[in-house]
């Protein structure tokens, strides 16, 4: 069979293991190293599977999960298997997901050897409060010191994840968060809002009454806090959740999501997207190793969009960017020219050249924003 993806796709992989779950998270991960002989064995049956449909790539991203919770050898297996199966181009973008308590000396350098130049840092928070609130492993201090690992390992690309909207934040604990982070120079920062999923501990504490999610308005300042902040210092906002230092620090493998080209996902509950069509994987390490063993793709289910759910899911992800849309293209919806006017007066939509982009403010209604085209 020969490939059918004419430009280089995006590789992700699925590290499925932590020592312990975040109160918050939502991510399948199992909170036990054990099995990771067994994942990396079915891993590899799995990239068999789809060397042929995806034969060359430009980025890869490692996540999970906690991936640099492997062992050294561990690692070195699993960037053994995928280049045995797969082709990179020689600028290749190699991304990996990290926690503070799991970066050393030792493994930086095994990271860069073995060929990662990204590594993004799950920080969340720079007091221990709020750490403790979110079930994190490691303390502010903890965070303090990997990024300056980090830092003095010279590391390519150097980004980290933030948390805010917990209960009780103020502005002042957010941007005291940002600012000390901040000093450590990243090249890239991700601001998530604090979201609870049905059946993580935060959303059975906040049930039972233990504590009250910030009102929208609070949740909005705190948004354009971190947007505005973040901006005065040299970075571009480039997606809702995302900041950049500089083009360049854009991360280009999930620019690949947000622009629906086609990617391949390995590991339990990964996704894949290609030529309009999207699977993912079983949300379990026993059966997906067992259809692996049995020859079958790990595959739970999939879907087709049809042509209007296609444009639709297409304008929501280019809403979600800086990059926005081109004229041209938000012509062809049928109330663009009855809609448009408005949302520009609003302020949520700005037209720079021949594109129509949102704005600060837009960002804060990225959900709702393409479907006032509709």
């Amino acid at each position: 069979m020969t490939t059918t993806v004419e430009k280089p796709a995006g590789l992700y992989v699925h590290a499925p293991f932590c020592r312990k779950k975040c109160r918050y998270c939502d991510f399948y991960s199992l909170p036990s190293p054990s099995g990771i002989g067994d994942w990396l064995r079915a891993l590899e049956q799995e990239a068999v599977l789809y060397r042929d449909r995806f034969s060359l790539f430009d980025t890869l991203y490692l996540g999970g999960g906690t991936p640099t919770m492997l062992g050294l050898d561990d690692f070195a297996s699993l960037v053994e298997i995928l280049h045995r199966n797969f082709a990179f181009c020689p600028e290749s973008e190699m991304s990996l997901e990290a926690n503070p308590n799991d970066v050393t000396r030792d493994k930086l350098l095994l990271f860069k050897d073995l060929g990662f130049n990204r590594i993004s840092l799950g920080v969340q928070s720079m007091d221990d409060k709020e750490l403790s609130f979110l079930g994190r492993t490691h303390t502010a201090r903890q965070a303090a010191r990997a990024m300056e690992r980090i830092r003095e390992s010279g590391f390519p690309g150097f980004g980290i994840d933030l948390i805010f909207g917990l209960p009780d934040q103020t502005e002042e604990d957010w941007t005291k968060t940002l600012g000390e982070a901040l000093a450590f120079s990243p090249h890239h920062v991700s601001c998530y809002q604090l979201t609870l999923s049905q059946g993580t501990p935060l959303w059975e504490m906040r049930e039972a009454g233990l504590f009250l999610m910030p009102e929208e308005e609070q949740e909005r300042r705190l948004f354009l806090a971190a947007s505005e902040l973040l901006e005065a210092q040299g970075f571009i906002h480039y997606e809702v959740s995302n900041f950049a230092r500089g083009d360049h620090h854009v991360c280009r493998h999930n620019a690949k999501y947000w622009g629906r080209a086609p990617y391949l996902g390995l590991g339990p509950s990964a996704h894949s997207f290609d030529r309009g069509a999207r699977w993912w994987n079983h949300r379990s390490v026993k059966q997906y190793c067992e259809d692996l063993r049995l020859g079958r793709r790990p595959v739970q289910g999939s879907e087709r969009l049809s042509q209007e759910q296609a444009i639709l899911e297409r304008l929501s992800l280019q809403l979600r960017t800086r990059t926005g849309t081109s004229l041209r293209e938000l012509d062809g919806y049928e109330k663009a020219d009855q809609v448009l006017p408005g949302l520009l007066e609003a302020g949520l939509l700005e037209v720079i050249g021949e594109r129509v982009v949102p704005t600060r403010e837009g960002f804060l209604v990225a959900d709702s924003l393409p479907l006032t085209f509709f």
